[in-house]
């Protein structure tokens, strides 16, 4: 699941976040999920590489194909695991979550309402930044499972925001850390069943319309 071209256009849009992404909002904890919530299934498909279905609180059912097969641990599961722990609720499935439907998307169930594809083009466009950022800290969680680089994620999540944006770290070493946990228990369920289920918080939803304000978590900054 890639958001930024590749190539030059890739470094180009790239930069582009740099500028503002300490703006992004981030959401404080709050508890465990509830019956709400957003419901996603990561399932290996027949091409062997991710396809996920993202059941939404409105009952409308959409599946996400991934381009991963050269990856052992799927990239689609990092961005659950890094936007789940870090709070992104401008991300990948908080966006979906709140309505926003990427070009290779399909709805397979349920009915949109009937202004769906301009509230999805307003979530994503407002969401923009924090896709990139959610990008980029996806990288970095996946690469420390992927590659077994746990020790050093944190100190490569505190490089990785330094040339975004600069100023304090907004995460702690524990939230990078159950990131990491996360994303190990999905990949090792993923690859012993072929599938695997998770929820989505509905506190991590966002519509693309709240305050471009940094909110930090009750654990605070490290």
């Amino acid at each position: 699941m890639r958001f930024f071209p590749a190539g030059e256009a890739g470094e180009a849009a790239s930069r582009e976040y740099r500028s503002d992404i300490g703006q992004i909002q981030l959401q404080p904890e709050y508890g465990c999920c509830k019956s709400s919530d957003v419901l996603v299934t990561f399932a290996r498909s027949e091409t062997g590489s991710t396809l996920a279905t993202i059941s939404r609180r409105d009952g409308v059912m959409l599946a996400l194909p991934g381009f991963d097969k050269k990856h052992r641990v799927p990239h689609d599961l990092a961005h659950f695991a890094a936007e789940r722990h870090l709070r992104l609720p401008g991300g990948v499935f908080g966006s979906i979550a709140s309505g926003g439907v990427f070009s290779n998307m399909r709805v397979i169930a349920g009915r949109p309402r009937h202004d769906a594809a301009a509230r999805s083009s307003r979530i994503l466009r407002a969401n923009k930044r924090a896709l990139g950022l959610a990008e980029v800290m996806a990288d970095v969680i996946h690469n420390a499972v992927e590659q077994g680089g746990e020790q050093l994620a944190p100190r490569d999540a505190r490089k990785t925001w330094a040339s975004l944006a600069g100023g304090p770290f907004p995460w702690t070493d524990q939230q990078i850390d159950d990131a990491i946990c996360c994303l190990a228990e999905l990949a090792a369920g993923y690859q012993r069943d072929g599938v695997v289920q998770a929820e989505w918080p509905d506190s991590l939803r966002n519509a693309g319309l709240g305050n471009s304000g940094i909110r930090r978590g009750r654990r605070g900054r490290r």
